[in-house]
């Protein structure tokens, strides 16, 4: 049983580790830079680039564990460069503002003072019966009760209400024609 295993294959590297590297830091950074374009309430209440770790960390573990054409090595490694891309970034998030402001946007204004901002809701995909959707779920019955209404970086609709009514933070956005 244990005579029959090639530890060799298994246990040394298939795949020259200088393309490991590349490879995983040009997939890691494309889709991030792709997931990073597509609106902000497809991601939920998870962020873009959690979500991209966790998607290629377990296609880099599937092929290592699988065997077809990477050896354990090569998937560990392949490991190690996402979460050291995500590590990276975070740190540079952290200790420059602009990198920050790249990794995560802003929050995006959908409502000032009682008046829905089309041209942003627009820009989200975000119809008006979405938006009401969202608003409906922190107590607001009418527009002019909203001094206003933000998408935040998260996907969520964040709400400052005129009478002070307390915003309670539902679930991620999910409705609209994109959700």
């Amino acid at each position: 049983m244990w005579s029959e295993v090639d530890w060799r294959s298994v246990l040394t590297f298939d795949t020259p580790i200088l393309e490991i590297v590349v490879r995983g830091t040009l997939t890691y950074l494309a889709l991030l830079v792709l997931l990073r374009v597509v609106s902000k309430r497809e991601v939920g209440a998870m962020g873009t680039a959690d979500i991209l770790v966790i998607v290629l960390i377990a296609d880099a573990a599937q092929n290592a564990m699988a065997g077809e054409y990477k050896t354990v090595p090569d998937g560990v490694l392949l490991v190690a460069v996402i979460l050291g891309w995500a590590l990276l970034l975070d740190w540079l998030g952290y200790r420059f503002p602009v990198v920050e402001r790249l990794m995560n946007p802003n929050r995006l204004p959908l409502v000032r003072n009682g008046r829905l901002l089309r041209k942003n809701m627009a820009h989200e995909l975000i119809t008006e019966d979405d938006l009401w959707s969202q608003l409906r779920l922190h107590g607001v019955k009418e527009l002019h009760q909203v001094e206003a209404a933000y998408l935040e970086p998260d996907g969520r609709v964040s709400v400052l209400r005129t009478d002070g009514g307390d915003d309670e933070a539902p679930a991620g956005f999910r409705g609209g024609t994109r959700g």
